[in-house]
């Protein structure tokens, strides 16, 4: 996708602070974090949302996943406790319209979010 700013992130063509890389995700810092540990973990591959990821049935999922629990085990929030958010569409306040999970900790996250 030539305007995705995920897949130009992807392809290293703008700067990210990136913390984990794996062959099928990449996982990088919020640049407006809402909690002390907030990473974005992204596939490689382009999906508009998660319902297109699901839809790819391809393992890509549990790929996504699995970097997720990475990234709060290397951010040591494993522990303690972490979410895993994955906005779907504008109304959820998806921005991006590329597929990423937000991986959120290191502070007493409430419920209900928003």
């Amino acid at each position: 996708m030539n305007d995705c700013l995920f897949c130009k992130i992807v392809a290293k063509e703008v700067p990210a602070d990136v913390v984990l890389e794996t062959g099928r995700a990449l996982a990088f810092r919020d640049i407006n974090p809402q909690a002390p540990t907030h990473v974005l973990v992204v596939p490689r591959a382009h999906y508009e949302n998660a319902a297109a990821l699901a839809a790819a049935d391809d393992g890509l999922a549990d790929d996504l996943l699995t970097a997720c629990h990475a990234v709060a085990v290397q951010e040591g929030v494993a522990g303690d406790g972490y979410r895993v958010v994955l906005n779907t569409g504008p109304g959820a306040g998806q921005t991006v319209f590329h597929v990423h999970a937000h991986v959120i900790g290191g502070r007493s996250l409430s419920w209900p979010p928003g």
